[in-house]
């Protein structure tokens, strides 16, 4: 299967129009909304913009995001086994990604709000995944209506956002650490979920799950992307800066099997690649 970046910066021709308050304020007002489908809603009505984002530190966020009541945050290994041989595990597997998409907005608006001083493409990209992040948890909600659930029936584990706690206080570690680490993740373990879905008479949502693998090795390109550029700015070599901040904030060591054909569109060197192997415990 191919795999493409889905987000477009503009070209250096392109007028960049008057900078967009409302739009920055949407991007707040999501992200401290607590109904899941409502704040999906705020970004669906509105699109992507080319025109300017206006950043400066009065957006600056120390508030966690809005997030429901439901569903319960447990353990990871108190989290429901998802065999995708009955319906009802395909429902749990479905509700577990649903879970990671909505997470994955709130990380999306908190890279967009909580760092202040970056160039204005680095706003646009952030707004761009947060409002795709906002389409796949909607196709995934339609995929759970039809398993007979909504967001939230099911436990879930809050992994994901932890690591975005850790590095809240440097958007080098937030690249490194997040979209480059973490989020990298789900192209390396998609393909195979998406077939055994599909082998298991659910097409439709391994049809879905076709659209997040596009569009996530897009955004782990963006987390790519920035996280060179920081440190092209702090003049520091990225593969060694990266060992660094795994080590210092206590991540997680990506583990194999890599998706080298995603990550390779999503911006990892084939260099980059084969280091991560031999480090691999």
């Amino acid at each position: 299967m191919s795999v493409h970046t889905a987000i477009v910066t503009p070209s250096s021709h392109e007028p960049l129009g008057k900078p967009s308050e409302k739009l920055r304020a949407c991007a707040l007002q999501a992200f401290l909304e607590g109904d899941a489908q409502r704040k999906a809603q705020l970004l669906a009505v509105a699109q992507p913009s080319s025109s300017a984002l206006c950043v400066d530190n009065r957006f600056a966020v120390s508030e966690l995001p809005g997030r429901p009541v439901k569903p319960e945050l447990v353990h990871p290994a108190r989290v429901p086994s998802r065999g995708v041989g009955t319906p009802n595990g395909r429902g749990l597997l479905i509700h577990a990604l649903a879970h990671i998409e909505f997470n994955a907005i709130n990380l999306a608006l908190d890279a967009l709000l909580r760092f202040a001083g970056m160039p204005e493409a680095y706003y646009r990209d952030w707004w761009t995944v947060a409002w795709e992040e906002a389409l796949h948890f909607r196709l995934l909600c339609d995929r759970l209506a039809f398993y007979g659930l909504s967001y939230g029936d099911c436990s879930a584990h809050d992994g994901l956002w932890q690591m975005a706690e850790k590095t809240s206080d440097s958007v080098l570690a937030r690249m490194a650490l997040v979209p480059r680490l973490m989020e990298a993740r789900g192209p390396d373990v998609s393909p195979a979920i998406r077939d055994r879905l599909a082998k298991n008479g659910d097409q439709d949502s391994a049809d879905v799950l076709d659209i997040i693998l596009r569009d996530e090795v897009g955004h782990v390109e963006v987390g790519n992307r920035w996280f060179a550029y920081l440190c092209d700015q702090a003049q520091c070599e990225p593969m060694a800066t990266y060992e660094k901040l795994t080590h210092e904030y206590g991540a997680p060591w990506p583990r194999p099997p890599f998706n080298k054909e995603a990550r390779l569109a999503a911006g990892f060197t084939p260099a980059e690649l084969e280091w991560l192997e031999t480090l691999v415990k």
